[in-house]
């Protein structure tokens, strides 16, 4: 791959990974609870997993769902289902010591995994091997993509667990926690109700 065309290919994963999305709402209220040292897990698992299932789909999942196109929709009315019920947690997100509160943040396998039914990261991988797999050289190339949307994830999701940390001190306060978490929540509520209705 030309070095413009990787240039290129970073200037879009930091302008599409640093946008709200399900998983930096996750990681902004991860950070916010937990704080940033024990939100690490949650944020590797999330640019490693994304850059696994770009590496994946490049190789020829999308195959897979021009030929069996039920799977597609299958994962996409899961991703939604998986998305609503995440923003419900968020939303009743307790302070850390109160009773019920949740103990720990998502481990890097579950964010790994999160990355399979998350709209926006599709909606990404089909996105950029349609502008950046060079058929001739599918495994470079695909390779290529994983490693600098990971270098390019690796940045927000840091940045998003860290602005939650940031924020944490002002959120000592219970009733603002319940007002950050149900703002996070509302916006992941609103992005998968938009997400259906643009398939419909």
């Amino acid at each position: 791959m030309p070095f413009d065309s990787i240039l290129a290919l970073f200037g879009i994963l930091l302008a599409a990974t640093w946008t709200p999305g399900p998983n930096n709402l996750m990681l902004a209220s991860s950070g916010a609870t937990f704080g940033l040292r024990a939100t690490a897990p949650h944020i590797t698992g999330v640019f490693v997993g994304f850059g696994f299932m770009l590496f994946t789909v490049a190789l020829g999942l999308g195959e897979v769902f021009d030929r069996l196109p039920i799977i597609q929709t299958i994962l996409r009315w899961a991703g939604a289902a998986l998305l609503l019920w995440v923003a419900w947690r968020i939303a009743n997100t307790k302070a850390p010591g109160e009773p019920g509160a949740r103990t720990r943040p998502f481990t890097f396998v579950q964010a790994a995994a999160f990355q399979w039914v998350n709209p926006k990261a599709w909606a990404m991988c089909i996105g950029l091997v349609g502008q950046f797999l060079n058929a001739e050289q599918a495994v470079q190339s695909a390779a290529i993509m994983a490693v600098v949307s990971m270098l390019s994830g690796a940045t927000s999701a840091t940045g998003w667990a860290a602005f939650g940390q940031f924020l944490q001190r002002w959120l000592k306060s219970p009733a603002r926690l319940r007002m950050f978490n149900l703002t996070m929540a509302a916006i992941i509520v609103i992005g998968v109700i938009a997400v259906l209705w643009s398939g419909i």
